[in-house]
């Protein structure tokens, strides 16, 4: 997509900018397509999703699926014995997660700091 990458080298022309890649559809089907433009423009970008940071994304911060599923688990139990969907509470994540992806890091020419490494739930070297 031309103009996905025209987005990105307008990024990648400001000083000290990054992406910051929102969860909607676009982007999770052209998830490979902007982790390349990414790295290949020397771009940095978070996005919600472990799968970001696994396919080469340099950072992902999200809710933890697995926990959001099991929880969704509840409230289709809930559902079935009756409850109302609408009487139900909207519960925020409880657990989210850090990803740093260190060969993207090292690609894009970047130091991650050692408060960021400690934190994170996953280093991928």
């Amino acid at each position: 997509m031309l103009e996905l990458e025209s987005l990105v080298t307008i990024q990648a022309r400001e000083p000290n900018s990054g992406l910051i890649v929102i969860p909607d559809a676009f982007t999770e089907l052209h998830r490979a397509e902007i982790v390349s433009l990414a790295v290949r423009y020397l771009v940095s970008a978070v996005n919600w999703s472990r799968s970001f940071a696994e396919g080469g994304g340099l950072i992902s911060y999200g809710p933890y699926l697995v926990d959001e599923y099991r929880r969704a688990a509840t409230y289709a139990d809930r559902i079935l014995k009756g409850e109302k969907p609408s009487q139900l509470p909207v519960r925020a994540p409880l657990k989210f997660q850090l990803v740093i992806n260190l060969k993207t890091a090292k690609a894009l020419g970047l130091t991650v700091p050692q408060t960021l490494l400690v934190a994170a739930d996953e280093l991928i070297e």
